[in-house]
């Protein structure tokens, strides 16, 4: 099997078919989310899992503690509702393939559904693997429930504790557009 044919085998295992959990109509995504235009939308996966907290002394004022984001973990499903992969601390995403992506966020917008982590625009900053996730070059998180550190129980008589907060979010997967310049190195006759 070719590289191709396993990267194609991939996608088609990531996409599925329809799911109750569908991508916001592009109308509804803050502007500053919106990739850049020689961007392609790849796949969808909807995530479920948890944020983790830690509730630490604030690095602005040591006398206040605050519950600090560690790392999230979550289960990838595609539109079948087939686990195809995981996410965890990079942050990072890592299909059954073997391939991963790691990114790092570019923007935020807060969630339209109060208590949930922000809606992200994340760019790649690291590839592992051939495979789905090796092209990618930006990551939205979309459609967030849930997963926002709570608003009580960290103090000096809890530092160290940690705290999982459910959470749900749909992730989009982009890679380059094809090119629609003529490559500099090909004759045009």
């Amino acid at each position: 099997m070719t590289i191709v044919s396993l990267v194609l085998a991939t996608l088609i295992a990531l996409a599925g078919t329809a799911t109750a959990h569908q991508t916001p109509a592009i109308d509804d995504i803050p502007e500053n989310l919106i990739p850049p235009s020689s961007s392609t939308l790849l796949f969808e996966l909807h995530a479920e899992g948890v944020q983790i907290y830690a509730c630490e002394a604030n690095p602005e004022d040591a006398t206040e503690f605050v519950w600090t984001f560690k790392a999230p973990e979550a289960n990838l499903f595609n539109k079948n509702g087939d686990i195809a992969g995981t996410h965890f601390a990079g942050p990072t995403w890592q299909g059954y393939d073997g391939s991963a992506v790691v990114g790092a966020a570019l923007e935020r917008a807060d969630s339209p559904d109060t208590g949930s982590i922000p809606w992200l625009l994340l760019e790649a900053t690291e590839h592992t693997g051939a495979g789905a996730f090796s092209t990618i070059t930006h990551v939205q998180r979309l459609d967030t429930v849930g997963g926002a550190a709570p608003a009580e129980g960290c103090d000096a008589d809890h530092t160290g504790a940690e705290v999982r907060q459910p959470y749900e979010a749909t992730y989009a997967f982009f890679y380059p557009s094809a090119s629609t310049t003529p490559d500099a190195a090909t004759p045009t006759n």
